[in-house]
């Protein structure tokens, strides 16, 4: 089993898959073997099928077996060259909206964080609309102050992009990497390593229960909101799109439904 993993792992390592990635694929795999034993290379499509359709009904979220879904059709048609093997398609999903705070949920976020770094960290996720791995990785190379700038490198999808930074977080940034090398990361713990993604969404999830906001808000909520009030605020959706990232803009569409001020201004009939 030790084996069969690894020689998955090096081809997702060949192919330069994200670590995330890589160790999605790799439990999913295990998950399989656990299920299929030493016949898991030559399982049936429809076995596969069946084993995904338990999966689901057990509570599994269809994004988790679309997970789950990729995985089976990376090992069965790229790796193993299965020809009798057919793309398995993805489960629908539901179509949610994001949750997003208000302006004024953010500033009662903000003003419930004590230490100054953690009040820097959530405020520069909302203020540039970053994920909560692309906080943590950020460097003090990646940022420019002068040009109110992130480049985030090696982001979502392998891809860099440029995003834009508060003017008024600039002097907090700044006393935060004063004396740091360009390499070193912008948010680190009290021991000088990278903050953690648990470590960050913890701090998120602090703030939330001190700031008495009742949605049921997450650290990528910052994101969203981020989005929805730059369109609030008049920008187009196209430039939206470029600083969070999206490869398909119909992804940043969904903050539109969000921003109808058409919707807003209707009255409900009941006075």
């Amino acid at each position: 089993m030790t084996d069969f993993v690894r020689m998955i792992i090096r081809e997702m390592e060949l192919r330069n898959y994200s670590q995330k990635t890589i160790k999605a694929y790799a439990h999913v795999i295990e998950d399989a073997f656990s299920v299929f034993g030493e016949s898991l290379c030559s399982a049936s499509e429809v076995a596969i099928k069946d084993y995904l359709q338990v999966k689901l009904r057990s509570g599994l979220s269809a994004q988790t077996v679309s997970l789950y879904a990729n995985a089976y059709n990376f090992l069965f048609i790229e790796v193993l060259r299965r020809a009798d093997f057919h793309p398995i398609r993805q489960p629908k999903r539901s179509k949610t909206l994001p949750i997003v705070l208000s302006r004024e949920d953010v500033t009662r976020l903000i003003d419930a964080i004590v230490n100054a770094k953690h009040r820097l960290l959530i405020a520069l996720s909302y203020g540039a609309g970053l994920r909560v791995s692309e906080a943590v990785a950020l460097r003090v190379c990646d940022v420019d102050c002068d040009e109110l700038t992130l480049h985030l490198k090696g982001a979502k999808g392998k891809k860099d992009r440029i995003t834009v930074m508060p003017e008024s977080l600039v002097n907090g940034i700044r006393n935060l990497i004063a004396g740091k090398r360009p390499d070193e990361h912008v948010f680190a713990s009290d021991r000088g390593v990278r903050l953690t993604e648990r470590s960050a969404q913890a701090v998120f999830t602090r703030a939330l229960q001190r700031s008495g906001i009742r949605k049921p808000a997450t650290f990528h909520s910052l994101r969203h909101s981020f989005a929805t009030h730059l369109l609030e605020n008049g920008t187009d959706v196209r430039y939206v799109q470029e600083l969070l990232g999206h490869a398909n803009i119909r992804t940043t569409q969904i903050y539109t439904h969000l921003t109808n001020p058409a919707l807003k201004r209707i009255k409900s009939p009941l006075s």
